[in-house]
């Protein structure tokens, strides 16, 4: 994982931040030691580092009103002002990160120091499966889900489109083939037609030099014929494109009938769910509450904030107590001082905890029914989306009809007065012929009209050439789309399951690396610490477990609260470090810190920091003198800042 032999050493400038007046610091690649007592400003300097690359946890020296960080890194220098203004300080300049959710994953998982959310989380009992899945934006993986599915639903069109069309190629080629032979017919025939025509033209060709009138009213007549033949073709054209384009039509409106909608929901479903995020926000403030206050009751039930109790206690314990039996004795009330029986307290607590319960299902219902409403949404919006575009290729549909008729009764209007001046034309001609002439005249006709039914076949069979050329080529979109739909599929197989991954990856690498610290550790009856993912209420839940073997060699399960300050720390750590490895942090945060390990024996915190260093590529940690001691003296060790 780490790549240190890539990274260059990295400088920090730090003025007037935490505790530190004034200090310059050189990190190279790999493990530095902070090596000090304490009140020494080693956390100060792990803040300046968190502030230098983007985290809002550094503070400013309480006697300055204004500080600076200054980090380069790679070639590249990032700066961080704090300015105090009207009792505030403020931050500005540009850090290491510019994306407020990579600081937030960095404050979880790489920025170690003693308060760090996921490291107190198993301490204190926190939903481990929220905290460690809180940087995926389930939100963006959802509309992005939305939008494969419609270009996947398009896709699905055009390949059934395919399919139509590939089912009408057999009937075209046999229609092709039948337009060849009859044209090859009608060929021969004009041919024919044209020859007798020559023969007889020739006859009459001497006396139709003298026949001027004869030959004007015989040219007007062909030209005539000519504009018949012509506007004959149009009509036939433009009656072939209505009748496909009210097959089409009729095909719309049949889809449009046809179009179902989404299921039926009473009520506003837009409404509903600002009602339904209110109430879940409202829901996790709730429970953030309780949380906090059921942690803070069981540490005074637990006696770990004695200083609390000794403030709010005039006398003192009264020396009786520690002779009663423990359903007998009283404690201090840390609300109102008063004394108290301990079950009191202990019930009181117990409600709390069963409160938190209810509003956990709570929110895990609504989440369900917003769940449910959003995927309703989105049907509705592919449906209105659907329609619409049915609903717009309907009214273009029928304005090219209306538009097509209209040429049609033009059309129509031309051909009966096209009619009408070839029957005046060739009154007119027969009039001025011979019988010879007559001839000519009928042949000549029999020729126009052999033509004319030859014209039409060959625009017939060009169509049908230019339909099956159309519909081939776009048979050959298929393999393209396929390979498309094949695509998309695999894309939203890999969102959907994005989130499953993912939690799966995070309870793999939590109980690997678990499982390898503590053999490193070698912690006397703790033989596994691990997690196990169930699903719950429709919702992902990480359990923690703990495996000891008594003395007599048995395996048993033990509770989390049992683990020594030591073990809960190891564990903590672990958890981070798997956030850390899950969500590639290393790739975007070049720091790993550590602070507050003094939980742990030197031996143990050498190890420690051994095993997390070989996954980042700049692992600070800060120790007491002692505790550097036992780590190796290739690391360098800083101890004066």
């Amino acid at each position: 994982m780490s790549s240190s032999q890539t990274v260059e050493s990295s400088s920090l400038t730090v003025r007037n931040v935490g505790g530190i007046e004034e200090a310059t610091v050189t990190f190279q690649p790999g493990i530095t030691v902070l090596s000090g007592r304490n009140a020494t400003n080693r956390t100060s300097l792990l803040r300046a580092i968190m502030g230098a690359l983007g985290s809002d946890g550094v503070t400013l020296k309480a006697d300055a009103e204004e500080g600076h960080l200054e980090l380069e890194h790679d070639g590249e220098t990032y700066t961080r002002h704090l300015v105090r203004r009207n009792g505030t300080v403020v931050t500005e300049g540009d850090p290491y990160l510019d994306d407020p959710a990579d600081v937030e994953v960095a404050d979880l998982f790489a920025f170690l120091l003693e308060s760090n959310e996921a490291r107190r989380a198993v301490a204190r009992d926190d939903d481990l499966h929220d905290l460690l899945m809180r940087p995926v934006d389930t939100v963006a993986i959802e509309n992005e889900i939305n939008e494969y599915v419609a270009r996947r639903d398009d896709v699905d069109a055009q390949l059934a489109e395919l399919d139509d069309l590939a089912e009408k190629l057999p009937d075209l080629e046999t229609r092709r083939q039948s337009l060849e032979s009859e044209l090859a017919d009608l060929e021969a025939a004009v041919e024919e037609k044209r020859e007798a025509l020559a023969a007889a033209d020739d006859s009459v060709e001497a006396r139709r030099e003298e026949q001027s009138e004869l030959d004007d009213r015989m040219s007007d007549l062909e030209d005539a014929r000519s504009d018949l033949t012509r506007t004959r073709q149009r009509l036939r054209t433009e009656r072939s494109s209505i009748e496909s384009l009210e097959e089409e039509l009729a095909d719309l409106e049949a889809e449009l009938a046809d179009s179902s909608g989404p299921p039926s929901v009473e009520g506003d479903v837009e409404g509903e769910l600002d009602g339904l995020r209110d109430r879940q926000d409202r829901l996790d403030t709730e429970i953030t509450e309780l949380q906090s206050i059921v942690q803070f009751n069981e540490k005074m039930l637990d006696g770990t904030s004695d200083h609390v109790v000794d403030a709010l206690r005039s006398e003192g314990t009264a020396p009786t107590d520690e002779l009663l039996p423990d359903d007998e004795r009283t404690s201090v009330c840390w609300t109102c001082g008063s004394e108290v029986e301990q079950t009191q307290l202990e019930a009181t607590v117990e409600k709390l905890r069963e409160l938190r319960s209810e509003k956990l299902e709570e929110r895990s219902e609504v989440r369900n029914r917003i769940e449910d409403l959003q995927e309703i949404k989105r049907e509705r919006q592919e449906h209105r989306t659907r329609e619409r575009r049915l609903e717009r290729r309907i009214e273009d549909t029928e304005a090219e009809i209306e538009d097509r008729q209209a040429r049609v009764a033009d059309l129509e209007d031309k051909r009966e007065e096209l009619g009408d001046r070839i029957e005046d034309l060739e009154a007119d001609v027969r009039e001025l012929q011979t019988a010879d002439q007559n001839e000519l005249l009928e042949l000549n006709r029999e020729v126009n009209e052999l033509e004319f039914e030859r014209d039409q076949v060959d625009n017939d069979l060009d169509d049908v050439d230019a339909e099956i050329e159309r519909i081939e080529a776009r048979l050959e979109e298929r393999e393209d789309l396929e390979a498309e739909r094949a695509d998309i599929t695999d894309r939203l197989e890999e969102l959907r399951t994005r989130i499953q991954r993912t939690e799966a990856e995070a309870v793999e690498q939590f109980n690997d690396h678990m499982a390898r610290v503590l053999d490193i550790l070698s912690y006397q009856n703790l033989d596994r610490v691990w997690i196990e993912r169930k699903q719950v209420g429709g919702e992902s839940q990480f359990d923690l477990h703990v495996v000891r073997t008594a003395g007599d060699g048995t395996a048993y399960e033990d509770r989390i609260d049992h683990l020594s300050e030591s073990e809960r720390e190891v564990v903590g750590l672990v958890f981070a470090l798997a956030g850390y490895l899950v969500h590639d942090v290393h790739e975007t945060v070049p720091f790993l810190l550590l602070d507050s390990l003094e939980a742990l024996d030197s031996e143990r915190i050498a190890s420690l920091v051994e095993y997390f260093g070989e996954y980042a590529d700049s692992l600070v940690v800060a120790l007491l003198p002692e505790d550097a001691a036992a780590v190796s003296d290739e690391y360098p060790r800083i101890s004066d800042f």
